[in-house]
């Protein structure tokens, strides 16, 4: 991965370097400063990018992301700067004004707290300049394709696999696998294009997902590597995983202790991952929506979608960027998503059945349980469950969440879960006034 710090200010070499140490982990390779005449700009990246990152400083131009249209970055237009962000939010980037009025960014929101006190999350698919932000894309339902499922899934199996194609440039890649329906497809998808794929499951002992995670991993004939967690090392990386995260939201942090614990298993042995978060936002994976009418739930897969960027995206960026990997999320693709806006939702959920053109798409490349299997919430299926929300009631008085539940910026926290982590979560970065920019789960109130 990537990471941008700076300020549309020339003279700040010494500002900016502190900004860019906060998250120089995303890069670990290359990092400089560049003074130019009205703005300080630092970057750092990893190897893989090196060559690319060269040709891009080149022309001015500063980037963060993975590349093949999932990118932040901010370049030189003429006389003036432009930032730019990818449709869904894939690469991350947050702003903020001095007390003077000059714009800082950063890739993540530590590089500008404690001393910002306006943060802002650039919009997806957004450019900012001088002149203001401006849209660029609109994300939305696009005119449907013919009606012929069997067509339909033959297209989108191509464009999946191009599309994990174009990403590989080395005999050894990696992949977070769970096991589920996603993970798998990504998984299975690559293996044929490596000479090695090392796959990664997370868990807790006896964890649904260790047993399917297997199961596919045997069957396309992946490295796997199972890593087992327990309550003791789940608490001993929270501190690591609300610091990484930048949120203190429950099921976000949950979610996040797994991921990061994968993420440091498979830096080890990968600098670049496939994830295979977006599947269930694209094709109606979640229970609930099996409640919806057809037109509901084409407004609510347009929704959740628009929202990856403060969930499983900011989540996947975080925890793979801690450790300098590179995570390549296939269904966000600018063209895998194109293409499933065009699928009729009634070939997204037919007869009950979640993703079912997905299964189609899949059925004759994944062992028939994995194509059947229905979804479980990440940190669920890793077997964390209340684990953490039961020992969080114990250290955590009556007393202490009537007193400390309502913070000074207004907001109220909802469980003694969440004011366990926002403890540790203030000690990292304090009391915000601002937490629009906060990473949290679907489903989760607002604060």
């Amino acid at each position: 991965m990537a990471g941008i710090a700076g300020i549309l200010k020339s003279n700040e070499a010494l500002g900016v370097k502190k900004m860019l140490d906060t998250i120089e982990h995303r890069g670990g390779y290359g990092k400089e400063i560049f003074e130019l005449d009205d703005a300080t700009i630092g970057i750092v990246w990893s190897e893989h990018e090196d060559e690319r990152m060269k040709e891009l400083i080149k022309k001015n131009i500063y980037r963060d992301g993975p590349g093949f249209g999932h990118n932040a970055e901010i370049a030189r237009v003429g006389s003036h700067w432009e930032i730019h962000r990818d449709e869904l939010g894939v690469a991350p980037f947050y702003t903020a004004l001095t007390e003077h009025h000059d714009l800082l960014f950063a890739s993540e929101v530590k590089a500008l707290l404690p001393d910002a006190k306006n943060i802002t999350e650039m919009p997806p698919g957004y450019t900012w300049s001088k002149k203001g932000l401006k849209q660029n894309f609109v994300l939305g339902k696009k005119k449907g394709l013919p009606a012929d499922p069997g067509a339909i899934a033959r297209g989108l199996l191509a464009k999946l696999t191009d599309s994990v194609k174009r990403r590989i440039h080395s005999d050894t890649m990696g992949a977070w696998l769970s096991g589920g329906l996603d993970s798998s497809s990504i998984a299975a998808l690559a293996r044929p294009h490596v000479k090695m794929l090392h796959t990664f499951t997370g868990g807790l002992e006896d964890a649904p997902d260790f047993a399917y995670a297997g199961m596919v991993a045997k069957h396309i004939g992946s490295k796997h590597h199972e890593i087992v967690l327990t309550l003791d090392s789940m608490l001993r990386i929270l501190p690591d995983v609300i610091y990484q995260m930048e949120s203190f939201d429950a099921l976000f942090v949950r979610s996040g202790i797994v991921n990061l614990t994968v993420a440091y298993e498979a830096s080890e042995y990968v600098s670049e991952v496939f994830t295979g978060e977006g599947g269930d936002e694209l094709f109606a994976g979640y229970e609930y929506m099996k409640a919806l009418s057809l037109p509901k739930l084409d407004e609510e897969l347009i929704k959740i979608t628009g929202s990856l960027h403060k969930t499983a995206l900011h989540r996947v960026d975080r925890t793979a960027s801690a450790f300098g990997i590179t995570a390549h999320v296939i269904f966000t693709d600018p063209e895998v998503l194109d293409y499933a806006l065009q699928i009729p939702v009634a070939l997204k959920l037919k007869e009950g059945v979640g993703k079912w053109i997905l299964r189609e798409a899949m059925k004759d490349l994944l062992p028939e349980s994995i194509v059947t299997r229905t979804k479980s919430r990440f940190w669920e299926g890793a077997g964390v469950g209340d684990l953490l929300a039961d020992y969080a009631s114990e250290v955590i008085s009556d007393h202490d969440f009537r007193i400390e539940r309502f913070l000074k910026s207004g907001n109220t926290l909802r469980t003694k879960e969440e004011l366990f982590y926002f403890r540790i979560f203030k000690e990292h970065f304090g009391e915000p006034d601002n937490l629009d920019w906060m990473g949290r789960t679907k489903g989760t109130p607002a604060l």
